[in-house]
């Protein structure tokens, strides 16, 4: 079973910072697509940012380009997103995704992610 583990959600203020953690275990993840989603209460979960696991390219949603930062440490199979400069439109609940690099069409469609973790509250009061 592949599982994805978030931690580091929590209530800042705005212009604050926060980083996300995503664990991941039950296979090698070399070749896959890790993948940063959000949802806020009553809209559609929205891509964030992904990063390709072998060689580290990286794709970010335009809301957040400038602002926010993914990363992965190898040895620990865990997956960042660096968040600065945090609004109050970030407030959502954020979700750790992955699928192999080429299982899909589109970085960014979070159809295409079969593994899924739990989701992490991140909260940006104003």
């Amino acid at each position: 079973q592949v599982q994805l583990v978030e931690t580091g959600g929590g209530l800042v203020q705005a212009g604050g910072s926060l980083r996300l953690s995503c664990a991941a275990s039950g296979r090698t993840f070399s070749g896959y697509a890790m993948g940063w989603f959000r949802q806020a209460p009553g809209k559609e979960r929205d891509f964030v940012a992904v990063i390709t696991w072998n060689s580290g390219r990286t794709y970010y949603a335009d809301s957040v380009k400038g602002r926010f930062t993914i990363s992965r440490d190898n040895t620990k199979n865990t997956v960042y997103l660096q968040m600065n400069s945090l609004k109050p439109e970030d407030t959502a609940v954020y979700y750790c995704a992955a699928r192999n690099w080429n299982s899909g069409t589109y970085f960014h469609t979070n159809t295409e992610y079969p593994y899924w973790g739990q989701g992490t509250q991140v909260t940006v009061s104003s």
